[in-house]
This record gives C-alpha cells, structure tokens and sequence, in this order.
C-alpha cells in the first residue's frame, strides 16, 4: 500500500521553529518529485516548496524562501521542511504530496501535478 504520512506539525510562538517530516511506506521516496503545500480553511491549496528527485533542484514559496528548508533523508525514506522564523501567517494544514515526473518553470506550484498526498499535518503559530 503506498501511503505518505506528514508529521511534525504543532503550536509554536512567533519566530520559533518545526521541522516537519514526510514519510513514505510502500514505495522509495527518491524516485519521486515531493512538494510541500499548505491551506488554510476556504483557501486554495498553496506551493510552498519542491525538491527534486535527485535533490539538485529546490524551490521556495516567495513567503518562505530563507526561511524554510527541504531536504531528502534517502536512508529513512523521508523528506523534511525545516521552518525558522514562523509568522503568524505561517499556520495552516501542511501537505507533502509525491510526483513521478520532474516539474519545471512554476509547475511544481500545482497541485494536479502530483499524484499522492498525505493527510496534513497541522501548524498554528501564536504567543
């Protein structure tokens, strides 16, 4: 059974930090394109952030770059957002989702693009 599984998520003040970790039964991770996505309630799903399959090639959301960081664990099948500096715009529902091909230009924004999701991890910043 192929599944991705978010976890991670939690309540932090302003300017703290959370690494959240994608995890992956059933299938290689390093095989896929993962991007990272959040949402808010009555919003758009939202790119926040990609890493290739090999790992060469990141991208970041306007929003979070410097402040975010993804990565690839290929020895614990994984791959981790590290998230510094948290806003209080930051909170949401946080999903990892897997694609087979690589993604190039803005593509990697949208989320039709893959093929696999996780069920969300929560992330809510406040003093």
């Amino acid at each position: 059974q192929v599944q991705l599984v978010e976890s991670g998520g939690a309540l932090v003040q302003p300017g703290g930090s959370l690494r959240l970790t994608c995890a992956a039964s059933g299938f290689t991770l390093e095989n896929y394109v993962i991007g990272w996505f959040r949402q808010a309630p009555g919003q758009e799903r939202e790119g926040v952030s990609y890493i290739s399959g090999s790992g060469k090639r990141t991208v970041y959301a306007d929003s979070v770059q410097g402040r975010f960081t993804i990565y690839r664990n290929n020895a614990e099948n994984t791959v981790s957002l590290q998230m510094n500096s948290l806003k209080p715009e930051d909170p949401d529902v946080y999903y990892c989702a897997a694609g087979v091909d690589a993604k190039y230009g803005t593509a990697w924004r949208i989320p039709f693009e893959y093929l696999d999701w996780g069920q969300g991890t929560q992330v809510a910043v406040a003093s």
